[in-house]
Parts: structure tokens; sequence; C-alpha cells
């Protein structure tokens, strides 16, 4: 169905849906969104139209940072904000969010020991930490984290930041919106976005060509590296004019995945000589991650981002500076990359675009608000302020109410004695673990240990009635039952095997490819379609 057909009226499938706010994008800034508006009582529709998270905000470093090398660039406030945001989201959700160490080995080639320092000194104390420790010196030669590195690092720094299972977080925002009234449609696609006086009549339309209409009072474009073309093109005004009035850079940021590099619980992060950073995490137990690139993609789809051989040897290289056993691209089990909507700040250099957002307001008509830029760690800033804008527009603004709020499966406390209560966020976890355990001795520990992991306090659900192995139906692959498979199916939008083994979870890393396959061949079988019913 054309554009044309779509503006003289459509036939619906459905009646029309009314709500107060259309979300168009299911990635970490629309579903943050959303459920920051379903929270304060606004009646509220999001449309994706992949998968959650399909693409950017699944493709991250995995990081919850203040961007220690921001500060280089004077953009303080970004990474005050993003400092303060930290400690917010560690305490959210401490299954899926935790601590995490960095090791600075020191470069003098790169930058002098006092500037970094400094550095850190100002990562400390530009906003107020409770959950982090502080930054201080460390003699590599005495230290866990200088054993896997070459012998002239002698000297490093250690900081903290904290690691996120991006995927998953953009999934515990949608659940939490949905739990609070808003609808999620998945694999539906706003082809139509056409602006009254008074509210905006849109189409919404799967890849079967289902259908259904959405009248709504205001509009956010949360589109990510589509937030500038769903302008020029499904919201673009009858007359022919656009309303994007901002342009996107869209950087490719790429990573490696190559078996564990070492044993300790630290990360790394190592300066280049192009004056870029890179990352060496560990990963899911048994892996190392590395990252990240910066390649400025000229025009093209969003979704044909693909990391590049020259991305590969770059990454293995710059390691390799570092690692006393060199990394090479034999030794990459798995990649991806994702595409970065930076705000186009006419940085000359890709890695000096700021990750800072804007929101643009357009209230010449119904209200209509654009998401430009942005990074996961800010998103939930991003979101009250996003929402703050919207009850402006409607001028019915309602409080603000995410800081302190657990995310959806985050509430550990509840299942922790007093002494549980008051531990940090990641001591929670572990006390969960065990009472998980407790509560379902017959559930095998490393079973328990992912399931809480991923799952949280919303394990109970998936758990069900279950009293033994023999209710978890059939093992699909190892690790893998069907209660976990139908659990993804009802809740959490999963519809391919792609959904479940590489954004639920990262077990595609650890299954091989004909288990992955069995796992796909299950979901294809069960899986329902994407749908437009309330009930989706």
């Amino acid at each position: 169905m054309n554009e044309s057909e779509h503006a003289q009226g459509a036939s619906f499938d459905l009646d029309a849906i009314e709500c107060d706010v259309l979300v168009v994008g299911g990635g970490i800034n629309g579903c943050g969104i959303a459920r920051d508006l379903a929270g304060r009582g606004y009646s509220v529709v999001l449309c994706e139209q992949d998968d959650l998270a399909a693409h950017t905000s699944s493709a991250s470093t995995k990081l919850i940072h203040g961007g220690l090398r921001y500060l280089e660039y004077r953009e303080f406030s970004l990474v005050r904000k993003a400092l303060a945001e930290r400690e917010v989201l560690l305490k959210s959700a401490p299954h899926i969010m935790w601590p995490l160490r960095f090791v600075m080995p020191h470069d003098p080639a790169m930058r002098p020991a006092w500037m970094i320092r400094l550095g850190l000194f100002l990562y400390d104390h530009l906003a107020r930490r409770e959950v982090l420790p502080g930054s201080h010196g460390v003699d590599l030669r005495q230290h866990p984290a200088g054993v896997p590195l070459k012998p002239q690092y002698r000297r490093g720094f250690v900081y903290s930041d904290g690691w996120v299972d991006d995927a998953r977080l953009v999934v515990l925002n949608a659940l939490d919106a949905r739990e609070r009234g808003a609808r999620i449609f998945t694999g539906a696609r706003c082809v139509q976005a056409r602006r009254g006086a008074d509210g905006w009549n849109c189409t919404l339309e799967t890849a079967g060509h289902a259908s259904r209409a959405v009248r709504a009072r205001a509009l956010v474009n949360a589109a990510g590296p589509w937030a500038e073309s769903f302008l020029r093109g499904a919201a673009r005004p009858a007359h022919g004019e656009s309303l994007a009035t901002r342009s996107l850079r869209l950087v490719q940021g790429s990573h490696i995945v190559v078996p564990r590099l070492f044993a300790h619980d630290h990360a790394y992060i190592f300066q280049n000589p192009d004056q870029r950073i890179i990352f060496a995490i560990p990963y899911q137990q048994d892996f190392t991650l590395i990252g990240t690139t910066d390649l400025e993609l000229d025009g093209g789809d969003p979704r044909a981002g693909r990391i590049t051989p020259g991305e590969i040897d770059y990454l293995c290289e710059q390691a390799s500076r570092y690692f006393e056993r060199p990394v090479t691209p034999a030794d990459v089990v798995w990649t991806y990359s994702g595409v970065r909507p930076l705000l186009d700040d006419a940085s000359g250099n890709a890695s000096a675009v700021t990750r800072d957002y804007f929101l643009e307001r357009h209230t010449d008509a119904a209200p209509l608000l654009s998401v430009w830029g942005g990074k996961i760690t800010t998103f939930r800033k991003l979101a009250e302020d996003a929402a703050d804008a919207i009850g402006q527009m409607l001028r019915d603004p309602r409080p603000a109410w995410t800081e302190g709020a657990a995310l959806a499966g985050g509430d550990l406390r509840t299942w922790l004695d007093e002494a549980g209560r008051r531990a940090l966020p990641a001591d929670q976890f572990e006390r969960f673990v065990v009472e998980l355990q407790r509560r379902h001795p017959w559930l095998d520990a490393t079973l328990a240990r992912r399931w809480a992991r991923a799952y949280g306090t919303r394990v109970a659900l998936l758990l069900g009635d279950a009293a033994g192995p023999q209710d978890l139906g059939a093992e699909v692959a190892p690790g893998v039952f069907e209660r976990e498979l139908r659990y993804l199916c009802d809740e959490e939008w999963a519809r391919t095997g792609e959904d479940v083994l590489w954004r639920r979870s990262k077990l595609g890393l650890r299954l091989s490819e004909a288990q992955r396959a069995q796992v796909a061949a299950w979901m294809q079988a069960h899986a329902p379609a994407p749908s437009l019913s309330d009930a989706a």
C-alpha cells in the first residue's frame, strides 16, 4: 500500500486506537519514554518496526559510564549527568547492571600521568557516589591486572563504572511500560503520521500488511538512526515540507568477542595512538569483549551496518599493543556492529561528536517531540526530560517518578531479609540467587544464576507452579527449556531464534550452529506473529 492510498483512507482490520502519546521507536530511548509517560498516567502506544533493541540499543559496549574520554572534549555537563545516572541505574536493576572496575595501563607516549590523575579526580567528584568506589593508582607488577599485559606497562590507574545487559535493559523498560498501561507493538512500522491542529492520525503496519489507525494527541519520534528519515518520510506534511530541522551523523561502532584473555574481574581501558580508546571487558564468563570503533557512514540504510575487515584488524592491533599474547582475527568468535545516531555538531572527527542528547519540540500544531542523539547511560534522564516536555506541550504536566524506582524484576529487596535490603546492589543480587535456590532447591545452580541475572524477581513468573525439572518442558537446546521460550514469547515479545539467542540472552555464544537452529525452529513453530490487536 503506497502513501497516497493511506492518505485517501485505508481499510483497517481493527478499530483505531485513541491515546495521549504515540512513541515511534523501540530502542532504549523510546521504551524509556513510554515507561515514564505511562507511569505518569498518560495513555501510551509504542511501535517498533522490528524487535525491541534490534539495532543500536543492543550493540553498545555494555557500559553504564560517565565517559572519561569526554572530559578531554570539555563535555563536563554530559559527564556530570552520566555520572549521576550511573548510581541511579545500578540501584534500579541490580540483576542486569553491576559495578565494574577499570584498569588504565599508563603509556607515557599517550597522556602524561598528571593529566590522567586530574581527569580521574574530576571523574570521582563531578557527581555524588554511593555505590561505586573512587580511583587510585596501581603497581601493575603486583596487581593481577598486570599479569596478561606486556612487561613495559608497570603503572596503571583503577577507577569505577558499571556494566549493563543493554538489550535486556530495553525489554525491562518495555515491560514496566506495559505494566503501567502502555500498549507495545513490535514488528509494527509507523508508515504514516499526519498532523492536525489537535492531534495526529497515524497508521501502523506489520510485515504481513495488517494495519491499524492510531489517533494520538502527541507524537514522539524516538526512531534512533531513522529519526531524520521518519520526519522526511512518514511524518512529512501533506504539502511536502519536511519537519526535519536537524541532521544526524550515523557512526558505526563495531565490537569483537574472543575467548577469555584474562582471569580476573577487572576491565581494561586502552589508549590508542589515534587519541581514541578501546575497552577489553570480561564477557559472559568465558569471553572478552573488545570495542569500539568509530566509522562514519555516508547515507544508506542503518540496517546495513556490518563490521569491516579493517575494523577487526584495528581492534586486534590496538588490543595487541597491550596484551602479551597477541589478539588476531582468527581468535574472533563473534562480532556485532551498531549505528549510533549522533546529533551533527559539525565536529570533523567522528569520535569527537557529542554523545549528549537534544529534545526538539514542534508546537505549531499537534505536539511533536523528536529525540536527537543520546547514550544508554543517560536514557532515564532523557526520558524524564521528554515526559516533562510532552506534559508541557499537552498543557497537562505531571510529576516525574522514575528516579529511585526499580525496573521490572529489579526489586530484589522484596525477596531479602532486613540485612539484605541494606546491602549494596551487587551484594543484594548474590543474596537473591541464594534465596532463589532455597525456594527451588531442585533448580540447576547454573540455570538458577542465569535466570536470576536475566529476569530478577520476574523469575517467579517464569517458574510459575513448576515443582521440578519435569515441569520445565523439553530441553530444546542445552540449558534452553520450553518453559523459558514460552515465557519469552508470552511476556517479552520474542518472535525469532535471534530474538532469544542474541538479545534476550547471549546463549548464541555457547550453542552450536545446529543447536541454534533448533531454537529457531521451535520459535518458528510456536511464537505468534506480530499483531496489532489490543492483546499484543
